[in-house]
């Protein structure tokens, strides 16, 4: 976890959020040639508990958020999206060959998926050498491409992304922002003034407008002074431009009170993740169930939830 002046920042949920309410949208702005062969009249679909049973070994110390999502293209077929954002840090030595290892254990437990892969890269660095897993021994080769944004190289054109209408630019420049201005909170207070101003400006639904709101204030915090100093702006500007936008900013800051307790409290977090991975593999679970995972402490919690991708029952888990 990269530690900021003003704290540590959670940037890998906001970007599972992000994906999933703005999935089409994101295909759209930084895969349009995937965006373009895929059928939208056809609804997609997120497949978390898949994604589980073959990616369980993320790294300590590195922050990923991966999606798994089912759509179909314009000739009907069937495709898994795999969607892989390496949220804090530099691509590592490892990084091609994570991407092929994710591939293949996908290709190998659902053999009949056609399965494509997408790596999204959020901080400087150089990226040249990715993109490509190669091994071989003697005549035995193996060659795995898959396509990379990087999200500094989509920066070089950024009044198209200041000027766009589609929602997951603004996603985009938040994360650009967080990694420009780390350490800087006075220059972390401009740029997100600026960001949340140009919702207004561009014809955003109020449901949008809230929704992404949320996302910039989730992805760029400020300490608490700085907080107080944004929503005084805000208010100022709600009584400019004579919006009722504005006014549910003291509902984000509410959520943002929250969120930045669950970042503080691991107890939390681990245990709102284990009761989505219980819902998703047993459906509704018993109130006592749920009162006994919010109760208990970390090490319970990590030894249930290594259960969950082993055994089939609840029983076993909670024995």
């Amino acid at each position: 976890m990269v530690e900021e002046a003003s704290g540590s920042s959670d940037f890998d949920s906001p970007w599972k959020e992000a994906l999933e309410h703005y999935f089409p949208q994101f295909l759209q702005l930084l895969m349009p040639e995937m965006y373009r062969d895929i059928d939208w009249q056809r609804p997609h679909e997120f497949l978390d508990k898949e994604l589980q049973q073959v990616v369980r070994d993320t790294e300590a110390g590195r922050r990923h958020a991966d999606k798994l999502v089912k759509v179909y293209t314009l000739n009907g077929s069937e495709t898994w999206v795999l969607i892989h954002v390496e949220v804090q840090g530099k691509a590592d030595r490892h990084f091609n060959a994570r991407m092929y290892r994710y591939y293949y254990r996908l290709q190998d437990k659902y053999p009949q998926r056609r399965i494509a892969s997408v790596a999204i890269l959020t901080d400087k660095g150089g990226h040249r050498m990715v993109g490509r897993h190669e091994q071989g021994l003697w005549q035995t080769r193996l060659c795995f491409d898959f396509p990379v944004v990087d999200l500094q190289q989509v920066e070089n054109d950024r009044p198209a992304l200041e000027n766009s209408t589609n929602p997951f630019a603004v996603v985009v420049l938040s994360q650009l922002e967080a990694h420009r201005t780390k350490g800087d909170d006075g220059a972390r207070l401009v740029t997100k003034f600026s960001l949340m101003k140009r919702l207004y400006q561009h014809g955003f639904t109020r449901t949008e407008v809230l929704e992404l709101l949320r996302l910039i204030d989730w992805m760029l915090v400020l300490p608490p002074a700085l907080e107080e100093q944004l929503e005084a702006q805000m208010a100022r500007f709600e009584e400019e431009v004579q919006m009722t936008y504005v006014t549910s900013f003291e509902r984000i800051a509410e959520k943002r009170g929250m969120q930045q307790g669950m970042q503080q409290g691991a107890l939390n977090g681990r245990a709102d993740m284990l009761l989505k991975l219980l819902a998703l593999k047993f459906g509704g679970l018993p109130e006592e169930l749920v009162t006994k995972v919010e109760t208990a402490d970390i090490e319970a919690l990590d030894r249930w939830a290594e259960r969950v991708l082993t055994t089939d029952t609840l029983d076993a888990i909670f024995d």
